[in-house]
């Protein structure tokens, strides 16, 4: 199979037509470039994530698992913007020819596409580690980007979901153990939570997904803000399989074992009944775990009058502490 015969099977089994008041792609693959249209008052969000092979992804990893996960990361970052997609770009590098794995990479790929209404556009494939770049296109009103430096103090800080499934299930595997479904799920099929960035526009303050942990990607949000967090353990949402964990035990894989692909945001206390109202909308379960102050820095709270610190605050990439696959 030639690198024009995969590319031609990834768009055969991979490109989904946009829903109806998405822009068009003019000119898409078989190009030396896409041609785009944007809609009148739209601005394009656009954001690019690596996943490598060893290192986001086990080489054990089934290829609808990575197919699956290298699009819902970076649909994760437009969910965090608010943006709606619209179109994304692959670059694939192949250590060998696999029908077999390229189509089941395919299928885990575009079911997530078909879902999230997001159209294949264009891409390259190539020879040499197994690594997927993906940028994603989105779509948003002119000046309604969700950005991180949004956060005063006194406003709320919310978290999606319950952080920490995933991180529990890397960690069982490494140790050969078996992890519950949920767990696993949340770890190898995320589910980016573009509905609820979409419902936060004009609400919340700041936003960020929490993909190397919640304690590093929040503290993203204090830096470009300007503030400080106190945040509440005891207010943190617990996945069921750590529910009998002690806090010590449970804290760092919610803090810092990342992979969530949650959102944490902010917003003013007086938007609290809309956040209740949004909560109860199902589009994902919400809880407020504390606030922004004024004092810069980041403090968790145990409730017994004591804090508590994460020994490292999330996933970093040439971190020689190690710190995980991400």
């Amino acid at each position: 199979m030639s690198e024009f015969d995969l590319i031609r099977r990834l768009q055969e089994l991979i490109c989904v037509e946009p829903g109806a008041g998405v822009a068009g792609c003019v000119v898409g693959i078989g190009d030396d470039g896409a041609v785009l249209d944007l809609p009148e008052g739209q601005s394009l969000v656009v954001c690019t994530d690596t996943l490598v092979e060893g290192v986001h992804f086990p080489d054990t990893a089934l290829p609808g698992s990575t197919g699956h996960k290298s699009l819902a990361v970076n649909l994760s970052d437009l969910a965090a913007m608010g943006a709606r997609p619209a179109w994304f770009f692959m670059a694939l590098t192949l250590p060998k020819q696999d029908a077999v794995w390229l189509d089941a990479f395919a299928a885990g790929m575009a079911d997530l596409a078909a879902t999230a209404r997001v159209m294949l556009s264009g891409g390259d494939v190539t020879s040499g580690p197994l690594s997927i770049t993906i940028t994603a296109l989105g779509l948003i009103e002119r000046g309604r980007a969700l950005v991180r430096s949004g956060a005063a103090p006194g406003d709320l800080v919310v978290v999606s979901g319950r952080p920490g499934s995933a991180a529990h299930a890397l960690e069982q595997l490494r140790r050969s153990e078996t992890p519950a479904d949920e767990d696993l799920s949340a770890l190898e099929y995320p589910v980016p939570r573009l509905a609820l960035g979409r419902s936060l526009r004009g609400l919340a303050s700041a936003c960020i997904d929490i993909s190397d942990g919640l304690a590093a990607d929040l503290g993203h949000i204090l830096e470009l803000s300007g503030v400080g967090a106190a945040i509440d353990l005891r207010r943190l949402p617990c996945p069921d399989s750590l529910a009998a964990f002690s806090g010590k035990d449970r804290w760092p894989l919610q803090l810092a074992g990342g992979d969530d692909y949650e959102l944490c945001f902010t917003l003013p206390p007086r938007m609290e009944p809309e956040l209740k109202e949004l909560a109860r909308s199902g589009v994902a379960e919400l809880t407020v775990i504390g606030e922004i102050t004024r004092d810069n820095g980041l403090l968790f709270e145990t409730g017994d009058g004591k804090t508590y610190q994460p020994k490292r605050p999330g996933y970093r990439h040439f971190d020689e502490s190690g710190g995980g696959m991400q």
